[in-house]
């Protein structure tokens, strides 16, 4: 039996001497590029930004955990400053009507123009 001849093997091409344009790519529509797209628009765009807000803003929580058999726990944040906690109905209890009347006393919640205007 005798082989198969060798193939020749690859040569690298020869790199040019000097700078040369770069092919342009041939002008032409995309596949799946819907028709009159331009001219329908997105409706989406004109209406208003749903998720703009009315100026309002949390500034007091109340947490209040009271699980069925278990000892109620609760806490009460502010962003003046303000942090209680409360273990057992008594306390808890009393920590809700604190926590109902820090908004009439939170610095941030009570306009100081107006009451100087008053």
């Amino acid at each position: 039996m005798s082989t198969a001849p060798r193939p020749a093997l690859k040569s690298l091409p020869v790199t040019p001497a000097g700078p040369r344009a770069a092919a342009q790519a041939p002008s032409g529509t995309a596949v799946g590029e819907p028709k009159g797209a331009a001219r329908k628009g997105v409706p989406s765009v004109l209406r208003p930004d749903p998720h703009q807000g009315d100026g309002r803003y949390p500034i007091a929580w109340l947490c209040i955990s009271a699980p069925r058999g278990a000892v109620p726990t609760a806490t009460s944040k502010c962003l003046c400053g303000r942090d209680r906690s409360a273990v057992g109905y008594t306390k808890v209890l009393a920590l809700i009507e604190d926590h109902t009347a820090h908004h009439d006393v939170c610095p941030l919640r009570t306009n100081q123009e107006g009451r100087q205007a008053a």
